[in-house]
């Protein structure tokens, strides 16, 4: 898998997110009101929100963690450029770019983290009653 540029990266991320910026609208579209509970069974429902929730998730760490060793990698090749060519500016500049990039993406994963505590957060509120993750 090959990692964008960082603007790029960003967008395809936002939409990679969609599922965990809606997940209160697909929490109270999953799960039954009074009137609705003989209609709809909320253990499946549940069951298959959280099996999307979670392979959301994994996709996007997998993202993530990829574009990171890509660019980890990138880092190391123009320390060993700028390391036998001391003076060329060009290898300077791409150098501290990828090193910014790097950071950048090391943060994303944290933010990534914030991300699933919340949406998991929100999921156990409305779902513990009608089903139990093994891994919450």
């Amino acid at each position: 898998m090959i990692c964008p540029e960082f603007l790029e990266f960003q967008d395809i991320l936002k939409k990679m997110r969609v599922m965990d910026d809606k997940i209160v609208y697909a929490l109270n579209t999953s799960i039954p009101t009074e009137s609705f509970k003989t209609k709809v069974n909320a253990s499946t429902a549940c069951q298959e929100l959280y099996l999307q929730i979670q392979e959301s998730h994994k996709e996007r760490e997998n993202f993530i963690k990829n574009c990171i060793v890509v660019t980890a990698e990138s880092v190391k090749k123009l320390r060993a450029a700028k390391d036998s060519q001391p003076d060329d500016f060009e290898v300077l500049k791409n150098l501290k770019s990828e090193q910014r990039k790097l950071r950048l993406l090391q943060t994303e994963l944290s933010v990534e983290e914030v991300i699933k505590e919340k949406t998991s957060k929100l999921f156990n509120e409305k779902c513990r009653s009608y089903f139990k993750p093994n891994d919450l």
